[in-house]
This record gives C-alpha cells, sequence and structure tokens, in this order.
C-alpha cells in the first residue's frame, strides 16, 4: 500500500478519501494515476470538476471526488495550503467526519487520536464483544481510546487494519454484529448507478443537452430529470440555455 510510505499529509488526505467504502485493491490501482495527475494540493485545488472525476473514475461514490476537490481549495485558500492539525478545523471540511480526520492526524502527523473504522471494529468486536449483537460504537471507543499506542499511534493503527483483514477473511459477518451493521444495497438499476452513467457521459461529451445525453445512455430514465437536477445542485454540471456541462 503505497501511502503507508508516505509522510505527506496531502497524500495521506487522497488515499483516506479514497479508501472511504472502497475495497483496498480498486484505490491501489488509482492512487498513482491519481497523484500524478494532481501532484500538490494547490494542483488539485485548481483542477476542473471534470479533470478529477476522469482521474477518479472506477472509484464510485462520486461525491467524495468533488468534496475532495473542494477540500483542497479551501485548505489553498483558507489554510495557506497546509493540512489542519485538528479534528475540529478537519471535520470543517467538505466529506470529512470524525473517522477520516482522526485517521488523517494518526497517519500524516502521528497523533494518538482514537477512531472506528470497518477494520478496527471488527477487531475490537473480535476481541471483547464475542458473541454479542448490536454492539454500538460508543461502547468500542473507550477500549480503543485506552488500548491505543500513544508512543506510535500511527504503526498500531496500521496493525489494526492489517489484522481486521485477516480476521474479515476467517468470518466476513463479524461486523454485522455492530449496530451500525446495514446491508449494502444494490448498486445495479439505483439511481447511484444512473447519476454515475450520466457522468460517465458528459466526461464523453463535455457539455450536451439533454437529448444528447439520452441518445449517449442509450435510453430514456423516468429518473433522468431529477437525477440531472441532483448533479446540478450538488455541483458537479451546470445547466445553461438548455445545456449541461461540468462547473
Amino acid at each position: 500500500m503505497p501511502w503507508r510510505f508516505s509522510r505527506s499529509p496531502y497524500r495521506v488526505l487522497v488515499s483516506e478519501f479514497m479508501l472511504q467504502q472502497t475495497g483496498i485493491a480498486r484505490v491501489m490501482g488509482k492512487y498513482g494515476p491519481f497523484l500524478k495527475a494532481f501532484p500538490t494540493m494547490q494542483t488539485l485545488a485548481e483542477a476542473r470538476v471534470a479533470n478529477v472525476l476522469a482521474a477518479w473514475k472506477g472509484l464510485g461514490y462520486n461525491r467524495r471526488a468533488l468534496a475532495l476537490l473542494r477540500t483542497a481549495g479551501i485548505i489553498c485558500t483558507e489554510h495557506g495550503g497546509r493540512l489542519p492539525r485538528s479534528l475540529a478545523a478537519l471535520q470543517a471540511l467538505p466529506g470529512i467526519g470524525h473517522a477520516t480526520a482522526a485517521a488523517v492526524l494518526v497517519y500524516a502527523f502521528n497523533m494518538p487520536i482514537a477512531f472506528i473504522e470497518t477494520n478496527v471494529r471488527r477487531v475490537y468486536l473480535h476481541f471483547y464483544f464475542p458473541g454479542a449483537t448490536s454492539v454500538s460504537d460508543a461502547d468500542i471507543m473507550p477500549l480503543v481510546e485506552s488500548t491505543i499506542d500513544r508512543s506510535n499511534p500511527r504503526e498500531w493503527f496500521y496493525a489494526l487494519m492489517d489484522f481486521g483483514t485477516m480476521l474479515a477473511t476467517e468470518d466476513r459477518s463479524g461486523n454485522a454484529r455492530s449496530a451500525r451493521y446495514r446491508k449494502q444495497p444494490a448498486f445495479e438499476g439505483s439511481v447511484r448507478q444512473l447519476r454515475g452513467r450520466i457522468l460517465e457521459v458528459m466526461l464523453a461529451l463535455q457539455s450536451g443537452t439533454r437529448a444528447q445525453i439520452v441518445k449517449a445512455l442509450g435510453s430514456a430514465d423516468e429518473r433522468l430529470d431529477a437525477a440531472l437536477g441532483e448533479l446540478v445542485k450538488e455541483g458537479f454540471l451546470q445547466a445553461s440555455r438548455g445545456r449541461f456541462s461540468f462547473r
């Protein structure tokens, strides 16, 4: 995992955004090319939405790409291009919750801040809650806080991640005992899939009318107008005189 060999706050930030809801194998194939396209916080902050989405293609959950782009812009305009070193400041940025903010501080600056993500949760469920169900993160967090290696939290959390990955190969249902567990909704035929297809079409067209988008999609979808409206509202696209294009 190449991000483990970097202490660059920017590279850590990129990796943490990519790893949200996405498997390591897919991130491995996109991390290097993305950084080649946008080697610094400033180059990302100045990038066009279309170029960022093109580099992100294959990772899914495109809102993360847009949030990362906006985060880079805020860091460059409001923080002098330097990643904030506080949870509160990081969590104020687009697309960053407690777990991502804490992970960035741990991996970039080796700060001893507890956080819970899928693999960390799996380890603590395995050791401290055998057989229990509906275990809340509120029950797990005190254990994470009390066991963290404060002298080298970066390596400690790397170890937890690796151990959690190993446990997953032995018992894939482990995290189902968490109160946070939700079965992933089907992607095929979902609005999320439609949104992804629209953005893929737009990357090819760059600019197009509704009719051109329908033609490129291959068929009309009754959810198309709503999906286009969402993409405009969220800042992926802009609409002017009947044409859609990237912002």
